[in-house]
């Protein structure tokens, strides 16, 4: 049972029943506009097969328009919540106050739209919120940017705006801090809608167009987080893929000094059309190393995207690792990506190069360029930090993979390489990303299979495809 709330917190709810109890169940059109805009990148960010808990869902006009498999919402307000069972009756809902939550089930998805101003106690509402999440919930909170209070002032005071019991105006900031002592670690935050209302089309372009440029001044922030790690309570197992492409020189030492990690690692290579002796010289490691758990296969497609998902396919581990064949990034830094997935401290590890020195001949000066630029890139695209997207080891769980390969969809098939599939993959599916500074070696067998020119006309066009399906939506 959760402890009692203190008198001035009481106060403070009662009021605001009192006042909800009394007010419209069915909300202006101004209202109804501006939640279509928040349901609109609500369903951005839930997936459709999740269960969804709203705290403070008023009548349920936002829950209603969410896709979700099930829904669940809370508020205060009996009146409320009575309109909310007329307008969802598919939906459940329970009269509660948020700090007081007591519900005997857990949820993928927490939503707080425009309620945390309003809470008695924000800090401890978020704490109630363990009640009901798993390790894998996501919480999705927006509230109003502090730079729009004068103009909703006015358009209270003119009417234009439904008005609302005394609250708060928490600045990002305050939420940030408030987050983190309730135990939830942010994911990314983002500025949404510049427009509130249609205005015959030009809001919907504004909103699209220019609001992901201009996210300081939307109206709405949003907070994406996760529950503060837990490290897992076992060794986990290791699958680690080995996309090689004559490479037959390499093949040796990538078995030789790619060390054992957690329960068991296995190793997975797959050649893709070499002109060289590759294929062969896989075969014969293999058949030469029978302590080592090797799996061999010859990809049908091509690129490097392909045989990565051919790996994956018939890896077993728990843990899926990409480790590229020339390697340029040193196998013995693989552990390190293992202990940021191991501890909880992301769900997707992200080599980086552009750290610490590299031997003098590891990059071109152009493709150092190019490397840095697309990193700021993608750090605006997918709201994390991401300072090398070009880095060939990325790792993540089979579960946070597979959950990426069902929604796959959503881009298709556009990424050769195989990196910006997972990167757009874990962006779409709220995961944290975490930046693992790597040595970046130069390479000592056969010759890169990246072509500058061509490729790099490839990165722009996938740049701005990402955009579109993240940003400009």
């Amino acid at each position: 049972m959760p402890s009692a709330l203190s008198a001035l917190a009481r106060d403070h709810l009662e009021r605001v029943r009192t006042f909800y109890d009394a007010a419209p169940t069915e909300p202006q059109a101004g209202a109804r506009a501006y939640r279509g805009l928040l349901a609109h990148y609500y369903n951005l960010l839930v997936p459709p097969d999740a269960s969804v808990l709203e705290i403070g869902c008023g009548s349920g006009d936002l829950l209603a328009r969410i896709r979700a498999r099930r829904k669940v919402g809370v508020d205060l307000s009996p009146a409320q919540i009575a309109a909310a069972r007329q307008r969802l009756p598919d939906a459940t809902f329970h009269v509660q106050a948020g700090e007081l939550l007591e519900l005997a089930d857990t949820f993928d998805v927490i939503i707080i739209s425009d309620t945390l101003n309003l809470a008695a106690d924000v800090q401890r509402l978020l704490e109630r919120l363990h009640t009901v999440s798993h390790p894998d919930t996501r919480l999705l909170v927006n509230f109003q940017n502090t730079l729009w209070r004068p103009a909703l002032s006015l358009a209270k005071g003119l009417g234009l705006k439904a008005r609302q019991p005394q609250n708060s105006w928490l600045a990002s900031s305050d939420v940030l801090n408030l987050l983190g002592l309730a135990g939830w670690s942010p994911v990314f935050r983002q500025g949404r809608i510049l427009i509130p209302f249609h205005c015959l089309g030009l809001g919907s372009l504004l909103n699209r167009w220019l609001g992901p440029l201009l996210q300081w001044f939307c109206l709405t922030v949003f907070f994406v987080a996760r529950r503060e790690h837990a490290q897992s309570p076992r060794p986990l197992t290791v699958s680690v893929v080995i996309p090689a492409r004559n490479e037959a020189g390499n093949i040796p030492a990538a078995v030789a000094r790619t060390p054992d990690m957690g329960a068991g690692t296995e190793l997975i290579f797959v050649e893709g059309h070499s002109r060289d002796h590759t294929w062969a010289e896989i075969q014969r490691v293999a058949a030469e190393n029978p302590q080592r758990k090797i799996k061999i296969l010859q990809q049908t497609g091509k690129g490097k995207g392909d045989a990565v998902r051919a790996g994956y396919a018939v890896a077993t581990g728990e843990v899926l690792m990409i480790l590229d064949a020339d390697l340029t990034m040193p196998p013995e830094e693989l552990p390190k990506f293992y202990d940021v997935i191991a501890s909880g401290r992301a769900e997707f590890a992200n080599g980086v190069r552009l750290v610490y020195p590299m031997d003098e001949k590891a990059m071109q000066f152009l493709n150092l360029c190019a490397n840095k630029a697309f990193g700021l890139i993608f750090t605006w695209l997918l709201g994390q930090p991401v300072k090398d997207t070009l880095c060939g080891t990325k790792v993540l769980t089979r579960a946070q993979y597979d959950r990426i390969a069902a929604n796959r969809a959503y881009f298709g098939d556009f990424d050769p390489f195989g990196d910006f599939d997972l990167l757009f993959g874990a962006a779409k599916q709220n995961l944290k990303i975490a930046d693992v500074p790597i040595r970046y070696r130069e390479r000592t067998y056969g010759t890169t299979n990246i072509q500058r020119w061509r490729h790099g006309v490839l990165l722009l066009r996938m740049v701005w495809f990402a955009a579109r399906k993240l940003k400009f939506v």
